[in-house]
């Protein structure tokens, strides 16, 4: 079950982070030229797979007690962040996210960038793709590292990873446009669901504190956490009708 778990988490919250970097490409390959932007593309990757590489197997020399504890603190931090931000939109009080807003946004400034040239590429476009690639990026690194360390298999959280990578990737060029009808905001209410269950989890295990069946025990935490979000968003939009009445 958390082997489920641990690739449906990376790839959900892999995909939201990919989506978010295609519309950026995108903006900077229509807006100032697709060399630039793919080269700003390539160039993050490299830096991203350097970033992976060097901390993966650092992160096995710390104990896994003290690994859970740290990164279950981490996790939990940056899911409930995410959570809520998901609540404020699932109840009205937060704009929903809007891709094709984004892109029409990061187009408009590209466009009305100056022309710098170096090296045979545009400058602005190729930052623009480096920057929104890297940052989204390093999320995605964040998570695989993390939740694969933590279970003592990078692999399958990488796996999880890949998948969202192709997915969001083949459909990207296909469709040459942003991903607007992606259920983003959906997602990263799943994201923050899961990533707010597994800090939950893995910091109370790194504490010392024994969940009943271990591992059987998170899908109860995952009930608990959606129960709780839900209850929320009820709470909320109702506060939000009395005070629009």
């Amino acid at each position: 079950m958390t082997a489920a778990f641990l690739v449906a988490s990376a790839f959900l919250a892999s995909a939201v982070e990919f989506v978010e970097a295609l519309t950026i490409v995108l903006a900077a390959g229509l807006t100032r030229g697709w060399r630039s932007s793919l080269t700003g593309l390539a160039a993050a990757t490299v830096v991203l797979a350097a970033i992976v590489a060097a901390l993966g197997p650092t992160l096995k020399l710390i104990p896994i007690d003290a690994l859970r504890l740290v990164v279950g603190a981490l996790l939990l931090a940056f899911g409930l962040q995410w959570l809520r931000k998901a609540i404020l939109r699932a109840s009205g009080y937060k704009a929903l996210h809007d891709e094709d807003e984004i892109f029409a946004r990061e187009a408009a400034e590209a466009r009305a960038a100056g022309v710098d040239v170096r090296a045979g590429l545009d400058w602005y476009g190729f930052t623009l793709a480096f920057k929104g690639v890297l940052l989204e990026g390093l999320e995605v690194a964040f998570i695989v590292i993390t939740f694969g360390s933590t279970q003592g298999n990078i692999g399958l959280a990488a796996i999880g990873a890949g998948a969202a990578l192709v997915l969001v990737a083949v459909v990207g060029v296909a469709v040459h446009a942003p991903l607007s009808r992606v259920p983003e905001n959906t997602m990263k209410f799943a994201v923050g669901v899961m990533l707010t269950t597994f800090g939950i989890f893995w910091s109370t295990e790194g504490a010392g504190a024994h969940w009943p069946g271990n591992d059987a025990s998170l899908p109860g935490v995952l009930a608990f956490v959606i129960l709780l979000s839900f209850a929320a968003v009820t709470l909320l939009r109702r506060r939000r009708t009395m005070v629009l009445v």
